[in-house]
């Protein structure tokens, strides 16, 4: 066999092995294999009943709601811990705080330079010449180690482009401890306001039991001639509109719990339910405010300090964009060896370098560099309008929240002594009916306002407690007011 069949067979063999090679790299998928998520629906849909419990949940954490001491019933805590572990919201929070991070590190990877080694065959076969030579099959082996286009930072472009990154993983990382503070206060609320309608429900099932019992009296008085026709059709009526209440309660109650268990993630265990009462308890403790709030309070709330950050990371495009204004220089060199043989690659001859810096001018643009710096001075405008919008909503929140509770006690005892008077009303009332000098329409009107400052009494202990709930969170979390020194 001559030399030029043996490099035919060397070439082929060659080629085949890299066809191979490449078949099998076409095969390999980085990509994660597509899960869909399970567990999150009940195996059944079941009318004015609870979900199932979940078949397996996480082990909630307790450590931040350890210092959640204005929370002072143990189950609340305990569901508190449950919707920072399993609240879609907060995870969606979180994850956007990786994301924010990991592009503060791209970002801050721009001011080194990058190296990438390069290894590279060529087998490339020319045509025969017109002067009746052979073709010819050319062989190329080069190995290379070197940077491309590092841009030397003399103006500040990826020093500000690495400072926006850094405040937009701030802002990010406030917005999630906007999420939290947001989560407690919305699942307390909807704790609270299913133990409201627990004891709507149950107020509504107790006065359905008097109803049927004054209906019963009213039904045999009417049988032995002493109550008319429409003092019975009276009864009936509010016995009817009683058994309404019951229903509508009912699914209210459920409609509620759904919506807590939205919040939590997972189902409510029944351990972790209120009991009818609990609003009768200090759930939350109001918070000691001084008189004059500092200001400083109010600056350390997470939507105000995410606010922030969005204005210092504009301020920070504005320098990218008066860099653009300015020469750059980048760099890109390399070093290597090449040679038509494998076993001769990085033998001395064969070493090879280059190095070429590279120097961009900007000279005209049709006014595109100018409108960059336009457009990142009106986007730093409108974050000072939102920091400032931030601010402001800050202090009317909180004055709103300190307003409603200067006269909380003042109204619970109002309505307690409301409370007490129609139950003293409704009580002689029906005494009278009974004893013949009274219609039973007094008796009806009495029950009406009795049930009515009942609710009342209900609508305003869970009003009282939601607010002690809202001046936690519209302090942005804080405990009370830091002293100021």
């Amino acid at each position: 066999m001559n030399k030029n069949a043996k490099n035919i067979a060397a070439g082929a063999c060659r080629t085949g092995v890299t066809a191979i090679f490449s078949l099998i790299l076409l095969g390999c998928n980085f990509a994660p294999s597509y899960e869909q998520p399970e567990g999150m629906v009940p195996t059944a849909l079941r009318s004015g009943a609870a979900s199932e419990p979940a078949a397996e949940a996480a082990e909630p954490d307790l450590a931040w709601v350890a210092t959640l001491d204005w929370v002072q019933d143990e189950r609340l805590r305990q569901v508190l811990a449950l919707a920072l572990t399993h609240n879609r919201d907060l995870r969606v929070a979180l994850e956007h705080v990786e994301r924010a991070r990991a592009q503060y590190g791209i970002a801050r990877a721009d001011l080194l330079p990058s190296l990438s080694a390069q290894l590279e065959g060529r087998r490339s076969r020319n045509a025969a010449d017109l002067s009746g030579g052979d073709s010819r099959v050319s062989e190329q082996v080069s190995a290379n180690i070197g940077l491309a286009s590092y841009e030397i930072d003399l103006w500040g472009r990826v020093r500000n482009l690495k400072d926006a990154a850094w405040q937009q993983f701030l802002q990010e990382e406030a917005n999630r401890r906007n999420v939290q503070i947001t989560l407690v206060a919305e699942v307390a609320n909807a704790w609270l306001n299913l133990a409201a309608d627990q004891e709507r429900l149950q107020l509504a099932q107790q006065t359905l039991q008097a109803r049927a019992k004054s209906h019963d009296l009213t039904q045999r008085m009417w049988e032995l001639g002493a109550a008319s026709g429409l003092t019975r059709a009276q009864s009936q009526s509010s016995l009817h509109s009683a058994q309404g209440d019951v229903a509508r309660y009912s699914v209210q109650l459920e409609r509620s719990r759904n919506a807590l268990q939205l919040l939590l993630g997972v189902p409510l265990p029944a351990a972790l339910q209120p009991t009818p009462g609990a609003l009768l308890q200090d759930v939350a403790l109001l918070q000691d405010v001084p008189a004059q709030l500092p200001s400083s309070v109010l600056l350390q709330r997470p939507d105000v300090q995410a606010a922030e950050h969005a204005l210092r990371a504009q301020n920070a495009q504005i320098g990218v964009a008066r860099a653009a204004f300015f020469p750059s220089i980048s760099l890109t060199a390399s070093v290597g060896s090449g040679s038509t043989e494998l076993d001769g690659l990085f033998t001395g001859p064969n070493r090879t370098w280059s190095f070429v810096p590279l120097l961009k001018l900007p000279i005209f643009s049709g006014g595109r560099l100018r409108a960059g710096v336009e457009v990142a001075q009106a986007n730093q405008r409108a974050a000072v309008a939102q920091y400032e919008k931030a601010v402001q909503t800050a202090f009317r929140e909180v004055a709103d929240v300190l307003a409603d509770r200067a006269q909380w006690q003042a109204r619970l005892d109002a309505q307690n002594a409301v409370v007490a008077s129609t139950a003293q009303v409704q009580q002689l009332s029906q005494a009278r009916f009974e004893a013949g000098a009274d219609d039973y329409l007094v008796v009806l009107d009495a029950q009406r306002s009795l049930y009515a400052a009942q609710q009342g009494l209900i609508d305003l202990r869970l009003a009282e407690q939601q607010n002690r709930i809202t001046l936690w969170k519209v302090l942005g979390g804080a405990r009370r007011a830091p002293e100021e020194g």
